[in-house]
């Protein structure tokens, strides 16, 4: 009795198809890789988890997701970057590795020629998070103890040349407050040492940990990002509101591949992708961590990130900024 593979076989090959055609219509027959170029514990795992579980169930094969963090997304973004071209690598990322690191150093890939846009995820606001060790309850108070101690106030982020580095060089460059930058290599060491009021502010994306926190008053929200006020913190201005609008920053998150991958297994991962961000439990997960679903094209998308990435080089020349 002849298998699926055996028919497709024989009908490619009396079609004078190639061996290609075979592999692209069978995909995926085998576990597909997907990079978290993070540390485990933020947002990226949080919700990018969720997805992949639903995208190994309507895939038929598992999503096995795997944790390569360091350097502010690029080690894991440059692993994505080697691997095969063949459908079974995937980053699922923050779109800094591609937009703005490449701007601040040089990297062992190129962010255009070396990865492809597949589908976009979500984009996150940043909440400006004040811990137990802060004592100034106000965005103000906050600008206000900066500026007459200049460097008193650690700043944490994500890491050098990511989202949270920018918005702390601009809201410095804005505001003529002073802080000292607290780099970490992921998140979840980050929010672990907010946490215990080792530091006095930190920068994140918001997520289960962090909301958690939040209720318990163990971080206060002093300010956020997007076009408009996060949904669960009404009360809680943007930075541009507060006239910072230069740091009024989001963080986007999508799946990437390498350059090569077939178009067909492109275009059907992003089908995956935004059907699986349709789900309930996804949905809930967005709308109770303030992310927001985004649904575009791979091409929309990787014009997206060639727009952003305009954007970037010009505000890091604008405000001088250098690692």
């Amino acid at each position: 009795m002849i298998d699926r593979r055996q028919f497709l076989s024989v009908s490619a090959a009396a079609l004078g198809l190639p061996s290609s055609v075979l592999a692209q219509a069978a995909w995926p027959t085998r576990p597909v890789r997907v990079v978290i170029p993070y540390a485990a514990g933020g947002v990226t795992d949080s919700v990018g988890r969720k997805l992949a579980e639903h995208l190994g169930q309507q895939l038929g094969q598992a999503l096995v997701v795997e944790n390569k963090g360091g350097a502010g997304g690029t080690l894991g973004m440059a692993d994505v970057a080697r691997a095969p071209a063949d459908g079974y690598t995937l980053a699922l990322s923050a779109i800094s590795p591609l937009t703005l690191s490449p701007h601040l150093g040089k990297l062992p890939y190129d962010p255009f020629k070396d990865i492809v846009a597949v589908a976009p995820m979500m984009y996150s606001p940043v909440y400006v998070l004040g811990t137990s060790a802060l004592s100034a309850t106000s965005w103000q108070a906050l600008l206000a103890r900066a500026k007459a101690q200049p460097g008193s106030i650690r700043m944490a982020t994500s890491g050098m040349g990511s989202v949270g580095h920018i918005m702390l060089e601009q809201i410095q460059a804005q505001t003529g407050a002073r802080f000292t930058h607290i780099p970490y290599k992921g998140v979840g060491q980050t929010v672990n040492d907010a946490a215990g009021g080792h530091f006095e502010v930190m920068l994140g994306n918001p997520f289960g940990t962090i909301n958690g926190l939040i209720e318990q008053g163990r971080l206060r929200v002093l300010a956020t990002t997007g076009p408009q006020r996060a949904p669960n913190q009404p009360q809680v201005p943007t930075l541009a509101e507060l006239g910072v609008p230069a740091a009024n920053l989001t963080s986007l998150f999508g799946f990437m591949a390498p350059a090569g991958t077939p178009p067909e297994i492109v275009a059907r991962l992003n089908q995956e992708v935004q059907r699986a961000l349709a789900a309930a439990d996804v949905q809930h997960t967005l709308r109770s961590t303030d992310n927001v679903a985004l649904h575009h094209s791979p091409q929309e998308f990787a014009a997206l990130l060639q727009q952003e990435s305009r954007n970037n080089a010009a505000i890091i020349r604008q405000a001088h900024i250098q690692l």
